[in-house]
């Protein structure tokens, strides 16, 4: 891998540049200009130095013609992009020095950056991680995603309640994309079919939609390499405004086709609880993929000519079961158009799609009703229930006699509503399929997917998830990265996560473990200055900042993490500290618009911080922030100064999760429960420096199975008692509370009560440990220095040694 040294600049030259670009791009100086004006320039100037790599990147990959891999995924969570392209770039410094002579505030600049509007949890950050590493480790890659005019929502709180906004992220424009409305693609929706012989069909398309690209660049670290993610909006074919309409004043019927055709890309995830939601989001998915595969046939074809060279050159990645419509498309393109027989246009499918699945909740796993296939892509159905008919079949002849295992394996849910399973039609049409965690991984082939597991056993696969160091210890932890660099003698380690374990010899000395202690404390204090003016909230920086920050889903049970707050309120109210040290207990997450249940535990934890907060008694050991908006950029600020990691949920049904990853890499200690990534987390930095509590993922099976009486917890645990009294008739009661408490008593899906005592003992332990802060800091330490392992450059390093078979092609230097 080529190393690249960064880009050799001078103020004067940035400067040169910027000024050049504020007038070109905003037509304006600096005298002028606006705030606005100055942030767009900077971006500008930025790309510029990125699109020179990117040239040469695209002329070794045209050179080389190497086997691509393209990632299609419903979510990329980008994260801002002029913090990390500018050191990226090697510009920081010398631009910080620019806008300083230009008479500019750096910070002001930086503040109007933007974080795009394209993704909502894990899914989407995971796929900005692999991106990253992709490119630094020179693999020649696409990312396929949306360009959704609104993001998934800006989250405000109003009396404790989630209330949703949208999310007009580019409404000043993205100055870090490239549209291209010259390069559009058309799809096609509902219509009529003709059947033809072999397999073939004819589909009539009744409405079409053009999909027009833009794309973003990815840059690598440390390399010369810039990838792409380019991502489709919808637009209406130029015919679709009527003209006559609009002359006789009939103004909103003369566009009624262009904003049915165009909302197809207007939000991330529509409201799918009505037919039309539903209808919408396949069409999205649709959409997605159709443009994606046309465009990487488009890009095989510069190089290459016939079918033949296809799997070779070309691997999809689909991520989760969002884009698994890609496999009927392609069958369709391959047999409908380009005439190749059944059999071949399969074997190439076969070889083309990898599948990744992340999910063990069988409700996770995407269904569609048939009829609604049958309306908006009748000819997709046909060839899914021809893969179906095909490959039952074939297990027929395998394991005769058998109709319970075909009923298992068939992509048509039968027995009332008819719907197509999407994940066994991603199974059936990729050729491999790889959970996300070594647990995740072994019960899906153990529970959700066992009967595939059977019947194609070398299909399946682990690669444990990864995160990207650069954007979570570079980007948002300088203090961190640069007491780290001065220990290992330079920068290497962020492209060799490995050497992080060099740390472990300075957990001995004292003086590092003052400079770490002072890092963290000065990353808890502008934690603190946020979440001031944020919700007026002020937390100790001196206090053990205990962290809860992911999406709000009942399985992760942040109510869990609500009840031990209220523990903590009434022990303190009663003076029993010996459990209790200082804590400012950090809330951040989003809940789906029509998630009731996860809205009243969110609603339940704003209600518990206005009780706690407001209580003289309690200020000087315990406060709680519940920070509106969550997203990359509050993760940056939240995540580096965390002490405490709460990884809570309930065993078996976490597949991964990335942010029990992203607090240990900055030194925060775990609380948690044998559940996704925790296991190997917990493996790696030493039982000793994990709070294991709960039930493991067998003894939470088999406690669900069996007559499990939540109530009778309830009635044996004090704590417990009192603290959910405290909800339907003490002080922290709200409208709602007594549908979330009888949901808890009544059935508890996911083993609060069942966990709780051990998770509050384990919380009594932390408080112990926390004490001692030299004990603590060797602890964090060591958390950092044992998570080398959980780089996504190991994770895309595994993706290509075992699925890919993808090798770098490093483009050459300036």
């Amino acid at each position: 891998m080529t190393h690249v040294s960064p880009v050799c600049a001078t103020p004067t030259e940035i400067e040169f540049e910027l000024v050049g670009n504020l007038a070109r791009s905003r037509g304006t100086t600096v005298e002028s200009a606006s705030p606005q004006d100055l942030y767009q320039a900077l971006a500008l100037t930025v790309r510029d130095h990125l699109v020179d790599r990117y040239i040469r990147t695209t002329e070794a990959h045209y050179a080389a013609n190497p086997r691509f891999v393209y990632y299609l995924s419903a979510e990329y969570l980008l994260g801002r992009q002029l913090g990390q392209n500018l050191l990226y770039t090697g510009t920081a410094d010398v631009a910080r020095s620019a806008l300083e002579a230009l008479g500019v505030d750096p910070a002001d600049v930086a503040a109007l950056d933007i974080e795009p509007g394209l993704g909502n949890g894990g899914l989407g950050r995971l796929a900005a991680c692999l991106l990253d590493a992709l490119a630094t480790h020179d693999i020649p890659a696409v990312g396929y995603g949306i360009r959704y005019d609104f993001g998934i929502f800006k989250q405000a709180f109003q009396e404790g309640a989630q209330h949703e906004r949208p999310d007009d992220w580019a409404y000043y424009g993205n100055p870090w994309e490239f549209p291209a409305p010259d390069d559009q693609q058309r799809v096609g929706f509902y219509g009529s079919t003709e059947p033809g012989e072999g397999g073939r069909g004819t589909w009539t398309p009744g409405e079409v939609v053009l999909g027009e690209p833009s794309h973003m660049l990815v840059p690598g670290y440390g390399t010369g390499t810039v990838n792409i993610v380019r991502l489709w909006r919808a637009r209406a074919a130029r015919e679709s405004f009527d003209l006559s309409l609009f002359s006789a004043g009939q103004y909103g019927e003369a566009v009624e086709a262009i904003v049915r055709e165009e909302k197809i890309s207007k939000v991330l995830y529509p409201d799918d609880s009505t037919e039309l939601g539903r209808e919408l989001r396949l069409k999205q998915q649709y959409f997605l993929v159709a443009c994606s595969l046309r465009d990487i046939i488009r890009r095989y074809r510069l190089r290459n000519d016939g079918w033949d060279a296809f799997a070779d050159k070309v691997v999809i990645q689909l991520n989760d079961t969002h884009p698994v419509i890609a496999i009927p498309e392609l069958m369709r393109i391959l047999v409908d158009e380009e005439g190749l027989e059944w059999s071949k246009a399969w074997s190439i499918t076969q070889r083309v799609f990898a599948y990744t699945c992340h999910t063990l909740l069988p409700e996770a796993l995407e269904t569609w009703p048939v009829w609604l296939l049958r309306r908006l892509l009748p000819r997709h159905l046909e060839i899914i229930f021809l893969i179906n008919h095909l490959f039952l079949q074939q297990v027929e002849r395998l394991h005769p006699g058998e109709p319970e295992r075909l009923r298992l394996l068939s992509i048509i849910e039968e027995g009332g509503e008819q719907r197509v399973r999407m994940a066994h039609l991603a199974v059936i049409g990729s050729f491999a399929v790889n959970g996300v965690a070594a647990l995740h991984s072994r019960l899906l082939t153990e529970t959700t997917l066992r009967a595939f597991a059977d019947v194609l056993p070398h299909h399946f696969h682990n690669v444990t998830n990864g995160i990207s160091p650069r954007r979570f210890l570079l980007v948002a932890n300088p203090g961190l990265t640069r007491l780290v660099s001065q220990r290992l003698g330079g920068s290497e380690w962020l492209r060799d996560l490995d050497r992080l374990a060099e740390l472990e010899s300075a957990v001995g000395d004292p003086d590092f473990r003052a400079k770490w202690q002072a890092v963290k404390r000065r990353n808890r204090q502008e934690l603190a200055q946020y979440a001031l003016t944020a919700t007026g909230v002020s937390l100790d920086p001196d206090a053990l900042c205990d962290v809860m920050i992911k999406r709000f889903h009942e399985y992760k049970r942040q109510v869990l993490r609500v009840l031990h707050v209220i523990v903590l309120y009434h022990r303190i109210k009663r003076g029993d500290l010996a459990g209790v040290v200082p804590r400012s207990i950090v809330f951040g997450g989003k809940a789906a618009p029509g998630y009731h249940a996860a809205k009243r535990v969110m609603r339940l934890a704003n209600v518990v911080a206005g009780v706690v907060n407001a209580d003289p008694d309690v200020a000087p050991y315990l406060k709680v922030a519940f920070l509106p908006d969550y997203n990359v950029t509050r993760a940056e600020l939240i995540i580096p100064a965390a002490d405490l990691s709460e990884q809570i949920s309930m065993a078996g049904k976490e597949a991964s999760g990335t942010s029990n990853m992203k607090l240990a890499l900055n030194g925060a200690l775990t609380i948690g429960t044998l559940d996704g990534a925790n296991v190997e987390i917990r493996d790696r930095v030493g039982a000793e420096n994990f709070f294991l509590f709960g039930l493991d993922a067998a003894d939470a099976a088999a406690l669900r199975a069996g007559p499990y009486n939540p109530r009778s917890y309830y009635e044996q645990d004090y704590e417990l008692k009192a603290a959910i009294d405290a909800i339907t008739g003490g002080p922290f009661a709200f409208d709602g509370g007594d549908i979330l408490v009888g949901d808890l008593l009544g059935y508890d899906e996911y083993l609060t009560l069942a966990d709780f005592r051990s998770y509050t003992d384990c919380q009594d332990e932390v408080a112990r440990v926390w004490r001692d802060q030299d004990e603590w800091t060797r602890r964090a330490i060591l958390n950092v220095a044992r998570s080398g392992f959980f780089s996504s450059d190991r994770t895309i390093r595994d993706y290509c040694r075992d699925i890919w078979r993808a090798v770098p092609v490093p483009p050459k230097e300036a």
